[in-house]
C-alpha cells in the first residue's frame, strides 16, 4: 500500500475549486484519494514524492491557492471553511451560536479557537462572520429577488435594522445606497479579512 500524503490548501471555498484542482490533478497523473473543501489527500510514491509534491505545489500556487504550513493556519482555514458552508445555505438555520458550532465541528475550546483565529488573522472571528454575511447580503441586494426584511432574516438576523448597522459599518453605505448606487462592489469570499 502507498503512503497518502495529505495537503490542507487556503483560500478553497467553492465546488469549482474543487473541479480545477481535480481536473489539474489528473492531467498529471496524480492518484487522488480525496478532495474536499481545504483538503487534499493523495496517493504518494516515495520514489517520486518530492517531484509531485512540487507539482502539486506549482498547480495550486498557479490556481491561486496556498498550502498551510502548521497546524494553527491549518485550523484557520477550517474554521473560515465552516463560515462560509454557513452562508452558503439559505436560509441560514442556527441553532445553537456560532461560537458552539466552531467548538463543536472542530472539537476545540472556542476560546483557543478565537485565540489562533485572531493571532493569524488579525481580526476575531465574529468580525470576520459579519463581513461574510454583509457580502452575502450585497449579494442578494444585487440579485432584487429579496427585500432588505427577507435579507435580514435569510441571514439569520434578529432585525432589519441589526443588518443595516453592520451593512453600514462595513461598507460605509446603507443598503438603500448600495442598491440604488448600482455599482456593485463584492469581495471574493476567500479573500475576505
Amino acid at each position: 500500500m502507498k503512503p497518502q500524503k495529505v495537503f490542507w490548501i487556503k483560500n478553497m471555498v467553492c465546488k469549482r475549486c474543487l473541479k480545477v484542482i481535480k481536473q489539474e490533478l489528473e492531467e498529471i497523473h496524480v492518484d487522488i484519494l480525496s478532495l474536499e473543501l481545504g483538503k487534499l489527500t493523495v496517493h504518494f510514491d516515495t520514489d517520486s514524492g518530492k517531484e509531485i509534491d512540487k507539482k502539486i505545489t506549482e498547480i495550486l500556487h498557479t490556481n491561486g491557492f496556498e498550502i498551510t504550513k502548521s497546524e494553527d493556519e491549518m485550523l484557520v482555514e477550517r474554521i473560515k471553511l465552516i463560515l462560509i458552508e454557513l452562508i452558503m445555505e439559505l436560509p441560514m438555520d442556527i441553532r445553537i451560536n456560532t461560537s458552539d458550532h466552531l467548538a463543536a465541528l472542530l472539537h476545540r475550546d472556542y476560546k483557543y479557537l478565537s485565540r489562533v483565529f485572531s493571532k493569524n488573522e488579525d481580526t476575531t472571528i465574529e468580525k470576520y462572520f459579519i463581513k461574510l454575511k454583509v457580502e452575502k447580503a450585497k449579494e442578494l441586494i444585487q440579485l432584487q429577488q429579496h427585500t432588505f426584511s427577507d435579507i435580514a432574516y435569510l441571514l439569520d438576523y434578529s432585525s432589519v435594522n441589526h443588518l443595516s448597522r453592520q451593512f453600514k459599518n462595513i461598507t460605509g453605505l446603507s443598503m438603500t445606497d448600495y442598491k440604488n448606487s448600482q455599482i456593485w462592489e463584492r469581495n471574493f469570499l476567500d479573500e475576505i479579512i
